[in-house]
């Protein structure tokens, strides 16, 4: 059943890209085919249909070839039709199990989300959980997420979360071992965003919250608050995630000169938050707000490395402000800002992939797409798995489609590489 559903969603994601790409509607592309919107819906979302023929219009009308939808070029022969009644049932099977259990996580992080669902403890994995011991299996995974090693962040958060659970939980955990476990809940927010999973990520800040609550701890609590943000602007709640920044900000600011490091680490952290969450709503001025603010924090603290808790500096003030720029569709700004960047050292392979894709996102809004196809290429270099995430992918599917010539030839390469051809 999970293959059938698989199927189906893989088939429906294909269809869903092909009109995005071609800037059309679920509506329109229904009207011209004579079927109801809810139709096109149902196909995008995964759901299946039992009409084959239903999928050759649709490739037809989007020009999908269809192969890409399971389906034989000419079905003439025996084995073609028998091929094709095969996967008649297929979609019909997801459709009916689309109806009766709900979407699954992809298969690469079930072992992550089992771990944070709610109800009985995961076992642990009989490590020692002295807290020396726990702090530096946290400091990995921070360690992992900063250098884009995704795969074995996912393969080694569930073990730790399932120990730090253990060890915070009961009469005996300390604050020490709840904050521990919201910064590794933190840590699950961003992969899974990263990996596109935002139902999965709101579960995981609900825990960080409730964890750096429990320890007490006003930076994890800015932490906490910072993961929480960031999900409300993948779902596109942009004001409400100002405004839960700029009412844990200020009771957080000032006195700077009197902050140890990890506190103003924290703050500033949570100001571009801030920062990116108000460019996201186009304010101009509150972006600017946070980012003077952030600016002013960077005078007191530099954190810098792949192994540090977290990474803020004068140098992620400036990413950000390339970002905003960016988001703001100012490419000019955005590239004039990043020059100076591209010729500087930048430590974490996470923050060097960032400026570079933004650089791409920034050359494909002024058309040059080699230039763009280029950053991403040096994005790759910094970090090859943060290319793959659903996001940048997005953005070299759009970038091919936009070649309408072919005359980037290596573009389409890079596309097809990753899973996106135009």
């Amino acid at each position: 059943m999970a293959e059938t559903q698989n199927e189906a969603r893989r088939i429906g994601e294909v269809i869903r890209r092909a009109r995005v790409l071609q800037r059309r509607s679920q509506k329109d592309v229904a009207s011209a085919l004579g079927y109801h919107q809810s139709k096109v819906s149902r196909l995008e979302s995964g759901r299946g249909t039992d009409d084959v023929r239903m999928l050759r219009e649709v490739a037809q009308a989007l020009n999908i070839p269809l192969h890409h939808l399971g389906l034989a070029a000419a079905p003439n022969t025996t084995s073609d039709l028998e091929a094709e009644d095969m996967h008649r049932r297929t979609l019909l099977a997801a459709g009916v199990a689309a109806l009766a259990v709900p979407t699954s996580p992809a298969a690469t992080h079930h072992d992550l989300v089992r771990v944070l669902l709610p109800g009985a403890r995961p076992p642990a994995t009989g490590q020692a959980l002295d807290i020396d011991g726990l702090r530096d299996r946290t400091r990995v995974v921070r360690h992992l997420f900063c250098t884009c090693d995704y795969a074995e962040l996912e393969r080694t958060l569930p073990g730790l979360i399932a120990d730090l659970r253990q060890a915070a939980g009961g009469s005996s955990g300390t604050a020490e071992a709840s904050g521990l476990l919201a910064t590794a809940y933190q840590t699950s927010v961003s992969l899974l965003l990263k990996r596109a999973d935002q139902g999965n990520a709101w579960l995981a800040a609900g825990r960080a919250m409730a964890e750096a609550e429990r320890s007490g701890d006003p930076v994890g609590l800015a932490a906490s608050v910072r993961v929480h943000a960031h999900v409300l602007v993948r779902e596109k709640h942009t004001s409400q995630a100002v405004n839960i920044i700029r009412h844990t900000a200020d009771q957080l600011t000032g006195s700077y000169d009197q902050r140890p490091p990890r506190y103003l680490a924290a703050v500033g952290l949570l100001l571009l938050r801030g920062a990116t969450a108000a460019s996201r709503n186009g304010d101009r001025d509150t972006t600017e707000d946070f980012l003077t603010e952030a600016r002013e924090v960077a005078r007191y603290v530099a954190f810098d490395r792949p192994d540090a808790w977290a990474n803020f500096s004068p140098t992620n003030v400036a990413l950000h402000q390339v970002s905003a720029a960016v988001s703001f569709g100012d490419a000019g700004i955005a590239l004039e800002a990043a020059r100076p960047l591209m010729r500087r050292h930048i430590p974490v392979p996470e923050r060097r992939a960032a400026l570079w894709v933004d650089a791409a996102r920034a050359y494909s809004q002024q058309g040059r797409l080699a230039d763009g196809y280029q950053a991403l290429r040096i994005a790759e270099s910094c970090a090859a798995q943060d290319i793959r995430r659903p996001a940048v992918r997005e953005l070299v599917a759009d970038m091919a489609a936009r070649d309408r010539r072919r005359t980037l030839p290596a573009l389409h390469h890079f596309s097809r590489q990753l899973g996106v051809p135009a």
